[in-house]
């Protein structure tokens, strides 16, 4: 079977992974696997525009990290982090911290600082795996750390590195699923306000949502500035969007098409939009 060919850990992950109902649990899973490899400190960070670094959406970690607010608080000092200098520009995963600081960009002392406060805390050599969501593309990473040399990094990072991205990728797609479902109880969104953001997203205009609501025009827009009043949302075209994002509507671009199905077949390497549509065979799988 070709699950023979997966490793334990990472198939074991990943059969979890499918039946977790929250981003908490997909959390503690990820957090799981770090600590059977002996890396303990992990950190989730995610911003929700890709061009602005400081639009930080949420910062997940399984230790304590309220030492680093007195650093952080430095901007000059925040903008030196991997996520900042490496996540938002590039994919390719990276060996992180004191450790590895020779093989890294010139960095200021104040940040040397941070690292080596980290190194004092166990937190002396990582593997940062940076993420992406969305277009336009959402930058996050999550990073595997521990109390290790350089060279046991290493031989981590060899034997466990495919496990890892693969753990940090699946557990991204899935974390943020839960997370944007979850908007809704996040932000405690009543029953009343969740009903009036799904017809927004359906595209209904205020009469019409009025009707179906029974009450007035004024009512229905009274509602509407509670919910982006609590939300933070600028607009009703913010609303639309987000009742989409947490699934209260379908996304346009995946609803079924009606009658037969067609599927756009493309072979080969030629630039995309060149293949041809033909009908799907209802016995199709």
């Amino acid at each position: 079977m070709a699950e023979r060919h997966t490793p334990e850990l990472l198939h074991t992950f990943l059969v979890d992974l499918e039946s977790t109902n929250s981003s908490a649990e997909v959390w503690a899973l990820i957090v799981g696997v770090g600590r059977t490899l002996n890396l303990p400190f992990v950190d989730f960070i995610s911003a929700d525009n890709y061009a602005d670094w400081r639009r930080t959406l949420f910062v997940r970690t399984s230790y304590d990290s309220s030492w680093l607010n007195a650093y952080n608080s430095d901007p000059e000092v925040l903008k030196w982090s991997y996520f900042r200098t490496h996540a938002v520009n590039h994919l390719t995963p990276i060996a992180v911290g004191l450790e590895f600081i020779d093989e890294y960009m010139h960095i200021p002392q104040a940040r040397y600082q941070v690292l080596e406060e980290a190194a004092r805390r166990g937190i002396r050599a990582g593997f940062s795996i940076p993420l992406r969501a969305h277009a336009p593309p959402q930058a996050s990473v999550i990073t595997f750390s521990g109390d290790h040399s350089k060279r046991d990094m290493k031989r981590i990072i060899q034997t466990h590195g495919w496990v890892l991205n693969t753990v940090a990728t699946m557990g991204f797609q899935h974390y943020q699923a839960h997370f944007a479902a979850e908007f809704i109880d996040r932000n405690r969104i009543s029953e009343k306000q969740r009903e009036l953001l799904e017809m927004i997203g359906a595209g209904l205009q205020d009469k019409v949502i009025a009707e179906r609501l029974g009450v007035t025009v004024s009512a229905v827009r009274q509602r509407m500035n509670n919910i982006l009043a609590k939300t933070g949302l600028n607009n009703r075209a913010d609303l639309a969007a987000l009742a989409m994002s947490v699934g209260l509507v379908p996304d346009p671009l995946s609803r079924e098409r009606q009658g037969e199905p067609i599927v756009l077949v493309e072979m080969g390497v030629s630039p995309q939009g060149k293949g041809r549509f033909r009908r799907r065979d209802p016995e199709e799988t």
